[in-house]
């Protein structure tokens, strides 16, 4: 039970991130999740380059409980191709997965 993951997404405003994680958080599906300040990314989109403001948004779930949140995060993003990377890790402490395992339940 050491091992949590960790989904990573940026969204185009610091609203539609704080609702993102907090609907993440109060379903059980992330026991935090953690809202980043501005990045500026630039990307190919429909055969050109942008750059755009976005706010990065870090949940840390079970891997039990990753494929429910991904699912979340796909129908309540606003992007018509959302970034959506799930890392496994291993926790340096096992309190702490522990503590992310017990906080994903309902």
């Amino acid at each position: 039970m050491d091992q949590i993951c960790v989904v990573t997404t940026v969204v185009d405003s610091r609203s539609v991130a704080d609702l993102m994680a907090a609907a993440a958080v109060a379903g059980r599906l992330a026991a935090c999740a953690q809202v980043g300040g501005q990045v500026d990314s630039t990307y190919w989109w429909r055969a050109g380059v942008e750059t755009s403001t976005e706010w990065s948004v870090q949940f840390k779930t079970a891997p039990d409980r990753a494929t429910a949140l991904v699912a979340q995060i796909r129908s309540n993003h606003p992007y018509e191709v959302p970034e959506i990377l799930v890392t496994y890790a291993e926790s340096g402490d096992p309190a702490y997965a522990t503590w992310v395992h017990e906080n994903t339940r309902t």
